[in-house]
């Protein structure tokens, strides 16, 4: 396991790192420059891709000396991601891929803009962890949950299981900060002999009826055990839980809990972020910090303050109408996503698209379940998008009638001066965010951290989309 450290740690990141690795930082810090220079986006993906290009072993000398911790797992990577940068932000400097840049081209590119920061909290895409990891050492490795999720590109959800095993079995002295309701995170952090369980939650089971090593879930209230497998499994016993959960809805209304943990620990949680999901995002990062040695008070405050993520929450002025733009990517994060809108908002827009960053296959919008969007009182909702044809569709099929339209702006157009609900998919998300931002509107309410509403989409990294919903 990497070692704690200070400035001095951070500076021995430059001075063990290769002639080659050196000239790759430069040439990269360059090609990012252009990129933003030219207005072609962040350059978070760019200037990752050079220097991998010129050294292949860029990855691992940025890393050398720094304590890193990644955050892996299908939906809620970029928000816990966040989390941990704040919490550990309470001890040193932290180098981290805050814009959801989450391969290895990104991550390079965060640890070659922070040389000197000896923590690093690294989002990383399920698919890749084992790669990362292999360059990155990881001092902690968070696991949150597993749920299908573009089966053109990720595959089976028991092949990304064995990846996140794989990735744990190889580095045996990481601590790994797992959750235990999600049976598929728990099959995946088993064999670790350093695995914190944290009861985060798991209100999608859809993917998880079947046990990796063998075996089907039974579930019985909160809890889940494997019968006819091989060997016995059950939900282990958390380290870490919350207690009087409530979901909030947006800004001072957040998600609020108790956090409880080791040795006596007892912290109140008042997010400024909404949903169930995001406690349990809030407590694992909370879990990887005191893991790394940060005081759990000190923590859970810097946790709280983390208000939007690249824009997702925030909350801009269109011409009289107050949006707030959540994003949401397959069946669980959707199903997590209408959660946190809130009930007293009558006008709901839902935007979908389906290129390839989306996975050009929608069929899982028969997954979701629409009517969660009825509240029992008149609600205006419009469908829109590239295929809102589809989602307007499936939305009559859940009794739910709408209008639909062909943009996001279109959308919010046809809604009344206001308060709108906004909930999009990844390149819907991606592109009327673009629009905002070139209106000149920065996001209003909460406030925006590093990475959130004045962030702008990545030119590679628009084909690599994070797969959290954080949501």
């Amino acid at each position: 396991m990497n070692q704690p450290g200070g400035a001095a740690q951070g500076n021995s990141v430059r001075e063990h790192m290769s002639v080659r690795s050196h000239l790759a930082t430069g040439v990269g810090r360059l090609a990012r420059a252009a990129s933003r220079t030219l207005g072609r986006g962040s350059g978070g993906m760019i200037g990752g891709e050079v220097a991998l290009a010129v050294s292949p072993r860029v990855l691992a000398d940025l890393a050398r000396g720094r304590r890193c911790v990644t955050v892996t797992g299908t939906n809620g990577k970029s928000t816990t991601n966040r989390m941990v940068r704040a919490a550990l932000s309470t001890r040193a400097a932290v180098a981290s891929n805050v814009n959801g840049d989450n391969m290895p081209p990104g991550i390079v590119t965060a640890l070659m803009e922070a040389p000197r920061a000896p923590f690093a909290a690294l989002e990383v895409d399920e698919m890749h962890l084992p790669l990362v990891a292999a360059d990155v050492d990881p001092a902690v490795m968070v696991l949150l949950n597993l749920s299908r999720d573009q089966l053109d590109r990720v595959g089976e959800i028991g092949t990304v299981e064995r990846r996140l095993r794989s990735a744990v079995d190889t580095h045996p002295a990481a601590v790994v900060v797992a959750n235990c309701d999600d049976p598929l995170i728990a099959s995946a952090a088993w064999d670790s002999d350093h695995v914190v369980w944290v009861a985060a939650g798991g209100g999608w089971g859809a993917d998880s009826v079947g046990f990796p090593r063998g075996g089907r879930v039974v579930r019985a209230d909160r809890s889940w055990h494997v019968a006819d497998g091989p060997t016995a499994f059950a939900r282990p016993d958390p380290q870490w839980w919350l207690e009087d959960a409530e979901p909030g809805s947006a800004g001072a209304d957040g998600a609020s809990a108790v956090l409880v943990g080791p040795g006596g620990i007892r912290e109140q949680l008042h997010l400024a972020l909404p949903g169930v999901a995001n406690l349990g995002n809030a407590a694992q990062a909370v879990a990887a910090a005191v893991a790394l040695g940060a005081d759990a008070h000190e923590v859970a405050a810097a946790v709280c303050g983390v208000s939007e993520v690249a824009g997702r929450y925030s909350v801009h002025e269109v011409d009289g109408r107050r949006v707030r733009v959540m994003l949401a990517k397959n069946p669980a994060g959707w199903q997590e996503a209408m959660t946190m809108i809130d009930p007293e908002v009558d006008q709901v827009v839902v935007a979908v698209n389906g290129q390839v960053p989306d996975g050009q296959d929608l069929s899982w919008l028969w997954d979701v379940d629409f009517s969660a969007l009825e509240t029992g009182r008149r609600r205006t909702v419009v469908a829109c998008g590239e295929r809102g044809a589809d989602l307007a569709v499936r939305l009559e099929y859940d009794g739910l009638h709408c209008r639909r339209v062909g943009t996001p702006m279109e959308a919010i157009a046809l809604c009344r001066p206001g308060r709108v609900e906004l909930l999009a998919n990844y390149t819907a998300f991606r592109d009327l965010k673009r629009v905002l931002d070139a209106r000149g509107r920065g996001a209003v309410g909460k406030g925006s951290d590093e990475g959130g509403a004045a962030s702008t989409p990545d030119d590679s990294g628009e084909t690599t989309p994070t797969r959290g919903s954080d949501e």
